[in-house]
């Protein structure tokens, strides 16, 4: 691991985390004497919503609502969006919902009152402010984006997703309420698991990894695999759904100070050219890049072995192998395809698909071990 870089951190203002929690959101929006509150969320949740919509509404707080985000957005989809306040000046925005809902409902806050375009946004950074008070609620767990400085958006004009980062994004207030997610379906508990899962490990294995979000990292890593499993296979398991959140909430805490690296560089493109979930594309990828960086981090990875739930034995060689081989287990164990040609992707795509990875030099330059185009070329090849 390199030197320690300078640390910097920002913690959204508040924080509760509970099942039952969401009980609590109206009295904390009212306590901010909120005129009008823009609601970003998606159209299933609306019914558990009322509740909160009613009470904002009796306490004289004037509510939008938008579903409209339904998938990964574009920068259309954000236009869109903004465009649909017309003359209204929210003067709170809250996200509940899956990353998407909640990248957007960031970048919502970011640009009311505020004179920058989006694409003036985009990069480390260039967000100089954000005057519209924020609150996120994630309804899966995933992406850990209700904690991080972080937003992706699809690019309409190159269809490339772009990221948003700035501390600016990073809400005033946050509610994790794990029975939000006991709903959420197999297939999404699991993708989106593993993507906290990456999360965390992709931070602990970075070039900048720096010991105080080792804490978060090591912990979301074993916290998650130790309950990924059952999460899917019995979604009305509370504990279970309570213990992954909490493993997606300290990945979202990895995300500004580290953040990710080669196995979301790599993903990014499977879902940009062919529309999959980005949890599902970096499962698809996860272990293939592990076998990659192995050798050039063995012993943090012998170390993922251990958050995964291996036993230590031999040296730390082997316990690298034997993580890799449990991520290859709990992958299976999630139901979650192992190979690109198993989800429809053309194995002549792969050359397209390395050249669009090896422009997210941001994510790419974190990884322990360097990518070169013709490594991205044999990765995607190992798994396909």
């Amino acid at each position: 691991m390199a030197v320690i870089q300078n640390l910097t951190i920002n913690f959204p203002g508040k924080l509760v985390f509970g099942n039952g929690c969401l009980q609590q959101l109206a009295d904390e929006i009212t306590r901010y004497h909120c005129r009008q509150v823009f609601i970003v969320t998606i159209t299933p949740l609306l019914s558990q919503l009322q509740e909160l919509i009613d009470q904002l509404e009796q306490n004289h707080i004037s509510v939008i609502i938008n579903t409209a985000i339904v998938q990964e957005p574009t920068f259309a989809d954000f236009s869109i969006l903004m465009q649909s306040l017309g003359t209204n000046q929210p003067d709170m925005v809250l996200g509940i919902g899956g990353g998407s809902v909640l990248d957007v409902a960031k970048l919502a806050a970011a640009q009311i009152n505020n004179s920058q375009t989006l694409t003036e946004m985009i990069g480390n950074g260039m967000l100089k402010q954000r005057n519209t008070r924020l609150i996120c609620v994630p309804t899966t767990s995933g992406t850990g984006s209700e904690v991080s400085p972080n937003a992706i958006l699809v690019d309409d004009a190159d269809n490339q997703k772009k990221a948003v980062i700035s501390p600016y994004l990073v809400p005033d207030v946050v509610y994790v309420d794990p029975l939000l997610t006991v709903g959420v379906p197999p297939s999404i508990t699991a993708a989106t698991g593993l993507d906290a899962l990456t999360h965390c490990l992709e931070a602990y294995t970075n070039k900048f990894a720096k010991p105080f979000i080792d804490i978060y990292a090591f912990e979301g890593m074993r916290l998650i695999a130790a309950n990924i499993k059952q999460a899917v296979q019995n979604g009305a398991d509370v504990e279970a759904r309570e213990q992954v959140a909490m493993g997606s909430l300290l990945g979202g805490f990895c995300l500004g100070p580290v953040n990710t690296a080669a196995v979301h560089a790599l993903a990014y493109p499977l879902g940009s050219m062919f529309h999959l979930a980005h949890g599902l594309s970096n499962a698809l990828l996860l272990p293939y890049v592990m076998e990659f960086n192995a050798p050039a981090a063995t012993q943090r990875y012998a170390n993922v072995a251990v958050a995964l739930g291996c036993e230590r034995q031999g040296d730390d060689q082997e316990m690298a192998a034997a993580g890799i081989a449990k991520i290859k287990s709990i992958i299976a164990d999630c139901n979650v395809p192992a190979r690109l040609r198993d989800v429809g992707i053309p194995e002549s795509a792969i050359p397209e698909m390395a050249t669009d990875a090896m422009k997210i030099t941001r994510l790419l330059n974190n990884n322990p071990r360097p990518v070169t185009f013709d490594d991205a070329l044999a990765i995607y090849q190992a798994a396909y």
